[in-house]
């Protein structure tokens, strides 16, 4: 077969392109450090190395949003903490407030110290978020979630919480109605009031003290009354379970005597006369703690109760107050624990991470060394090609005459 000499040169520049092409994508190769350039370079890797890019950027929104949800606890523990901070020192102006020695004028000044405090924590349930909304706006709210008016502060929110939307759904916002206004009312399990005497209307020449549970088996979820008959020493008392309409106890009443029925048991103390009469009702989660401290403010500024009026109030107050403080700690160690839970939520998020990294690496990336090698077995063919190539080109006749 003959062959030309027009084909020895289409030849010879054809394998020298094709070295020079495959010369370029190991050079590629090795300046960019990848191995799947495109995907017709590895099919299958190019798919393992899209997979772990699309994890990669799932991990990066959720990174993301709990750092949104970090801020937005962070900043709510610490508005919590101040707020913990402002009712110990209402508690503690009640306390004063108790001192048969004050004089209206020193409780009023109390008063306005209260309404200091009102105030202070007003600021802090409708703290801002930094991000345009508001820390205790439930479901978010574009105007500070509560409002004081004329019957006193209300929560215009949404209750619950917004939540980021993502897989894990962190939350942005605390529940601002859960926080604020859903304590416990009474001790807990049961609220005492008195309630005005039988005969007379007056308030009771005696107080009833917040009791306490003796054995949780035996309460029936009840409202009682406790009635006395009679004055001081011959004074009797009576329990009327006001669900059932029958007595469950009675008998001659001693001051600072604890009457215990259905599981309770409550201190009656003071000169009770004949009519007076005291609630006691099941606990209730709708404890308002600007209602608490408007009833507060109001009663330290009424003048000429008598000491028994005052023991009764502060101690309902203070009652109160234990139960705010208690809800408010409730609520922060559950944002304490939330932000526990965001700690363990990002370090499971960077192995996550981690992981698919390494998956994107293996799938793409270039063994540098194999690289350098192929490299170099590249650009030594094409130097072979290109001597060929100029040994080729000098096959003419004139330089076989030559």
């Amino acid at each position: 077969m003959r062959i030309s000499t027009a084909n020895m040169f289409d030849a010879s520049i054809a394998n020298l392109q094709q070295r020079q092409e495959s010369m370029s994508i190991a050079q590629q190769r090795l300046t960019s450090g990848k191995r799947v350039l495109l995907a017709s370079d590895d099919p299958t890797g190019a798919a393992r190395a899209e997979r772990a890019m699309a994890a990669i950027g799932r991990v990066d929104a959720n990174q993301r949003a709990l750092e949104a949800s970090r801020n937005g606890m962070t900043l709510s523990e610490a508005a919590l903490g101040d707020a913990t901070e402002l009712l110990q020192q209402a508690r503690e102006t009640m306390l004063a407030a108790g001192n048969f020695s004050y004089t209206d004028a020193e409780r009023q000044g109390l008063a306005n110290k209260l309404k200091g405090l009102r105030s202070q924590l007003l600021g802090i349930a409708n703290r801002p978020d930094g991000a345009g909304g508001f820390l205790f706006s439930g479901q978010g709210s574009a105007s500070p979630p509560f409002v004081d008016q004329a019957g006193g502060v209300r929560f215009n929110g949404t209750p619950g919480s917004v939540q980021t939307g993502n897989f894990d759904n962190f939350p942005l916002t605390v529940d601002g109605r859960r926080t604020w206004e859903q304590a416990r009312t009474g001790n807990g399990t049961f609220e005492t009031e008195p309630m005005p005497n039988l005969t007379t209307g007056a308030a009771p020449k005696g107080w009833i003290d917040s009791g306490r549970v003796t054995d949780a088996t035996l309460l029936t979820g009840h409202g009682y009354q406790v009635q006395i008959t009679g004055d001081h020493p011959a004074a009797t008392y009576n329990v009327v379970d006001v669900t059932l309409g029958a007595s469950v106890a009675s008998g001659p009443y001693l001051p600072g005597q604890s009457l215990t029925f259905d599981g309770i048991a409550v201190s009656l103390s003071g000169s009770v006369v004949d009519g007076d009469q005291f609630e006691i009702r099941p606990s209730t989660s709708d404890l308002k703690l600007f209602d608490v401290l408007d009833r507060a403010i109001s009663e330290l500024f009424t003048g000429s109760r008598s000491n028994i009026e005052i023991t009764q109030s502060n101690s309902g107050r203070l009652r109160d107050l234990d139960s705010l403080i208690s809800n408010m700690q409730n609520v922060r160690s559950q944002v304490g624990e939330q932000l526990n839970n965001l700690d363990g939520t990002e370090g499971r998020m960077a192995a996550l991470k981690q992981y698919n990294q390494s998956e994107r690496s293996s799938a793409e990336d270039l063994d540098m060394i194999q690289g350098i090698s192929d490299f170099q077995n590249q650009q030594s063919g094409y130097d072979a090609a290109l001597k060929t190539y100029a040994t080729v080109q000098r096959m003419t006749l004139f330089d076989y005459i030559r």
